[in-house]
């Protein structure tokens, strides 16, 4: 049956990594594997609806992506003719939003795979041996899970992933944890080993060729009861501190890394010095540490100054909010880092991730201390922080302010006086904005309370239309302030923001947020 024609579709999201399960299905349908003809799109490419496809396989990644996954979705119904049993669609929104997918009506007879193809590929793909589906036999056969990803497939798409030079597996699946935020649980279970990193590694070089890096997307590495062993064979598989590496067609060598890109726990880091030691043996850039709620303070510091000592003074965290915390947890947390970085003299970049339930496909959830408002105005500061909390204190300041309650008042702000705050401050707008703040100062914190509600109840378009909305006299005359700019006049200053040559923090490309929301929900244009 060799020869079949195979498509592998991805959203026409933007994403820092590479489809790692469709990579794997490639080479389950590929040259070294079945021997199909293996095609891979991002988004949709009207030249494939020519061909006759034998199967379609869709990834999906975040669940609140839910409209560029459905319309590849719908596109793949397309491309198959409208048979519906020719289409699979996998991945982590398919799996946690797995109710979502499957009622939607125009989808009925799609297969939709909830969690990891690690049986066998019948079995994981819930092929039909009795409707003779396509290798619907292959019922003993690796799990698709456990081959090595197909890099050659991403040759044929245009986009470029910002980390793709490197060897992409897992030490260790699922997670001791059970955390309430987290999909982990859902998808992968608890804790178990993977396969050893040195099959992958040799497998990847012969077939690929070297790769610079070694990401790891283990959930919680140092829970592994083979840690040190772990740890032992990536420093023998060469990721070693400042080792490099030379390929023929380079002019120069190029530092390696690893990166455990999930995140290690601080809890479990900070209650034994031989975890950082171990971490400290290897070419670890960044060390990621979560810190997701200020419960963390006391593991999380002395985890940050444990690397310090052993000389990692390269670090990352995502920072959870909008779940269980309020605008002054994470300035506290922001800011507690700004601190250590000063008196440490390390580089911590900090990502603000706003939660979102892992179930829900849109993005429009609001915790129980946080309102809407203030949360578009975060996206807004987080839009020109380009989703980073630099560590610098100058830029902290301006960008967050210096205490919890100055940070407060910027959540508060209009956001025109957020996005264009220099020329609100020190600009032709500086007297608007001084009427706004006198104006400001005068409401009383019900009044706030309610300024927010309705501020959280509409889109920027109507606010203008607010004011029928309260019979409150001072609610009633700071509103004009929230109207934004017309369209001309923003498009204008936003031109002039970009010419401005403004100093911004450095960022690595292998640093770029996943996804912060920072275009889809942020700022003037947010629903």
């Amino acid at each position: 049956m060799a020869g079949r024609n195979i498509l592998l579709i991805e959203p026409n999201y933007r994403n820092k990594y590479p489809p790692l399960g469709l990579m794997k299905i490639a080479q389950y349908h590929g040259p070294r594997g079945k021997k199909d003809n293996v095609r891979f799109i991002k988004g949709e490419e009207k030249s494939v609806l020519d061909t006759g496809w034998d199967r379609i396989y869709v990834a999906t990644l975040f669940s609140f992506e839910f409209d560029r996954t459905a319309a590849a979705i719908d596109f793949a119904v397309k491309a198959a003719n409208g048979q519906r049993d020719k289409v699979f669609v996998g991945g982590i929104a398919a799996s946690l939003a797995h109710d979502r997918f499957t009622s939607e009506r125009r989808w009925h007879g799609i297969r939709f795979i909830k969690g990891l193809l690690d049986k066998a590929p019948a079995v994981s793909l819930r092929l039909d041996d009795f409707a003779e589906e396509l290798y619907s036999d292959d019922r003993d056969g690796t799990p698709i899970e456990d081959l090595v990803p197909d890099y050659g497939i991403l040759e044929q798409v245009k986009y470029r992933y910002p980390v793709r030079d490197g060897y992409f597996g897992y030490a260790s699946r699922g997670c001791i944890r059970k955390c309430h935020f987290c999909g982990v649980p859902i998808l992968e279970g608890s804790q178990r080993d993977a396969r050893p990193l040195t099959s992958l590694v040799t497998a990847v070089d012969e077939l690929y060729g070297p790769k610079r890096d070694l990401i790891l997307m283990d959930n919680n590495i140092t829970a592994s009861a083979r840690f040190r062993e772990i740890i032992a064979e990536i420093r023998d598989l060469g990721f070693t501190p400042g080792a490099k590496l030379k390929r023929e067609h380079e002019r120069v060598a190029s530092l390696r890394r690893v990166d455990f890109n999930q995140g290690v726990d601080a809890r479990i880091l900070s209650k034994d010095r031989m975890y950082m030691q171990e971490l400290a043996s290897i070419c670890l850039s960044p060390l990621r540490i979560a810190f997701d709620h200020m419960g963390l303070r006391e593991p999380y510091e002395k985890s940050v100054r444990l690397a310090h000592e052993f000389g990692l003074k390269e670090l990352s965290n995502y920072m959870l909010f909008n779940f269980h915390d309020s605008p002054s947890d994470l300035f506290g947390r922001m800011r507690m880092n700004v601190r250590l970085n000063e008196e440490l003299g390390i580089r911590i970049w900090s990502f603000p991730m706003r939660y979102q339930p892992v179930d829900r496909t849109d993005r429009n959830h609001v915790g129980d201390k946080w309102t809407r408002y203030q949360l578009r105005s975060m996206q807004i500061i987080l839009q020109a922080t380009h989703g980073i909390v630099s560590g610098n204190p100058e830029f902290f300041v301006r960008a967050f302010g210096n205490t919890s309650a100055e940070y407060e008042e910027i959540l508060f702000m209009p956001h025109d006086f957020i996005f264009f705050r220099d020329w609100f401050e020190t600009g032709g707008g500086r007297g608007a904005r001084e009427e706004f703040a006198a104006e400001a100062r005068r409401l009383s914190p019900t009044d706030r309370s309610e300024l927010l509600r309705l501020l959280s109840g509409c889109t920027p378009s109507g606010i203008a239309g607010l004011t029928a909305l309260t019979a409150n006299p001072a609610v009633r005359r700071i509103l004009p302030y929230y109207v934004p700019m017309s369209k001309d006049e923003c498009d204008r200053k936003t031109k002039e923001l970009r010419l401005a040559k403004t100093t911004k923090p450095p960022l690595p490309p292998e640093e770029m947020v996943e996804d912060a929301g920072l275009d889809d929900d942020a700022g003037r244009i947010a629903a």
